[in-house]
């Protein structure tokens, strides 16, 4: 059987003394969105950071393609084609969109495909292109989101880790945000998704996983998530 793409397999992840991730395995095919809900400071952030090098883990193995990524550094798990967009959007806020977006593509020595990508961050997301030489520290939050996520498209990655991408955002903004993950699924990009908006995930996902105090604790097709009754009522607020 061939390898998933992006497995996580027994993780055990710790900040001093305390354990963050408890043996933590989860896995991401070509092409899939997966999703992980869980309350605050269940591991979901941890787990995307330990994939991304941000955090060592103290055991396990963490693999794309089958490729151990346990001695990589961060920015060369990024160049492998793991790219973070991480909680908080994190931009280059002195800088301008356009630089920033030509920021995102430092691993790509083409420069026609630079251009074309950028076209394509600015086609998925025309504010952007109305406020490329603008600096981005000054962009709204839904502004600074679209940026982010752009940036991190711009290298063409393997595997797009997403991390709360609507926090803080205005309704109709996270509607656009949700909208334009499920065009990068029609697309084929492969999404790992982290999100406190358990309804909005589980309605743009493949499968998905809930993680309470650094477990996985149900691993499920997104549409058996949604009709599941402890998920309703911990996650979907029904009761």
């Amino acid at each position: 059987m061939a390898d998933p793409l992006l497995a996580v397999e027994d993780v055990h992840t710790y900040y001093g003394s305390i354990h963050a991730l408890r043996g933590i395995s989860l896995h991401v095919e070509l092409g899939e969105i997966v999703a992980l809900i869980g309350g605050n400071g269940a591991g979901k952030s941890t787990t995307l950071n330990t994939i991304s090098g941000l955090v060592r883990p103290r055991s396990g193995r963490v693999s794309l393609n089958g490729e151990d990524l346990a001695s990589a550094k961060a920015h060369e798990i990024a160049a492998k084609g793991v790219v973070q967009v991480p909680e908080g959007r994190r931009i280059f806020a002195q800088l301008t969109v356009f630089e920033n977006l030509k920021m995102g593509a430092y691993v790509v020595n083409d420069k026609a495909l630079v251009a074309q990508r950028i076209d394509g961050a600015f086609a998925m997301f025309p504010r952007l292109k109305q406020r490329q030489s603008q600096v981005a520290g000054t962009l709204s939050g839904g502004e600074q989101q679209m940026l982010a996520m752009s940036r991190a498209l711009m290298s063409g990655p393997k595997v797009l880790l997403l991390d709360e991408p609507s926090m803080g955002l205005a309704p109709l903004l996270v509607d656009l945000i949700f909208d334009t993950i499920g065009q990068l699924h029609e697309q084929g990009t492969t999404i790992l998704l982290v999100e406190q908006n358990a309804r909005k995930a589980l309605q743009v996902a493949d499968r998905g996983y809930v993680i309470e105090t650094g477990q996985i604790v149900l691993a499920e097709r997104a549409e058996n998530l949604r009709e599941n009754e402890m998920v309703q009522k911990a996650y979907l607020g029904i009761d």
